[in-house]
């Protein structure tokens, strides 16, 4: 006789629908899937499936249904939200979870990042760079990061222009509580490849110069549900998927990346 879920009890009726009775199981049907699609993108592209990381985002998901994401073997969460992650940390921190912040970070909300997250993948200022620093200093603490870069040239989109990118890591030896792992962009928000594809190009361009002058900012964080494996065929370390795992989200993109405007052909 099967044993009931524990955790299914905790449900509501509103989680039910979006994710279904057994959680774990759709959670991990999905990951099988993407998991299968990332390793032939790496097969197209020459690449090894270890080279490439997959950082499930977690947005909109609530801290039980994490609970079984957990179950189905995931260990870390990217979400875009500090207030949104934070609460899900307290929820679940019985649990042996990384949590990395990969949406725009105001300074404000600094104290609130420092206390938990593993990974920044938004930074794209001095000044935040400096108030992480002096934060993270005070609770001795390190901050793995990904320096935001606006490949698409939107100006709805965070993250510096591409001129701006040399500069900015001459920089970062000024800020040792920051661990520099890479650059991270997002593309054009169309279901159009042949708009997505330059701007994973251009970060990759950005990367091979870049890391002649900060050695740390090697890895490419790109590439999102609807457009990862053509991220890792240029070139992606990390990529961002949340709707392929976790199914469509209730709330508007908006919400999230503030300023989103879909471009012409975009799945929303």
């Amino acid at each position: 006789m099967t044993e009931p879920d524990p955790m299914a009890s905790v449900l509501t009726a509103a989680e039910r629908a979006r994710f279904g009775d057994d959680p774990s199981a759709t959670i991990r049907a999905n990951l099988a899937e993407v998991e299968d699609r990332i390793t032939r993108a790496c097969d197209r592209a020459g690449r090894a499936r270890a080279d490439v990381r997959l950082l499930p985002v977690t947005k909109t998901v609530p801290a039980p249904v994490l609970r079984h994401a957990y179950a189905a073997g995931l260990r870390s969460f990217g979400e875009n939200k500090i207030q949104e992650a934070s609460g899900k940390h307290d929820a679940l921190a019985d649990l042996a979870v990384d949590w990395a912040i990969i949406g725009h970070l105001q300074t404000n909300k600094i104290k609130y990042l420092t206390r938990f997250a593993a990974e920044f993948h938004a930074l794209g200022s001095v000044k935040l760079a400096e108030q992480l620093n002096a934060r993270l200093e005070r609770e001795d603490r390190f901050l793995d990061v990904y320096v935001q870069v606006n490949t698409s040239g939107e100006e709805s989109k965070f993250g510096l222009h591409p001129d701006a990118l040399l500069p900015f890591a001459d920089q970062l030896d000024r800020f040792p509580r920051l661990r520099p792992r890479g650059l991270m962009t997002l593309a054009l928000f169309t279901s159009d490849m042949d708009r997505v594809r330059p701007c994973f190009a251009l970060l990759l361009r950005l990367r091979d110069a870049v890391v002649r002058r900060n050695a740390g900012l090697a890895e490419l964080s790109m590439g999102m549900s609807g457009d990862y494996e053509i991220a890792i065929q240029e070139g992606a370390d990390v990529v961002r998927v949340g709707q392929a795992i976790f199914g469509h989200r209730p709330t508007p993109d908006s919400d999230y990346w503030p300023g989103f405007q879909p471009a012409s052909g975009a799945a929303q």
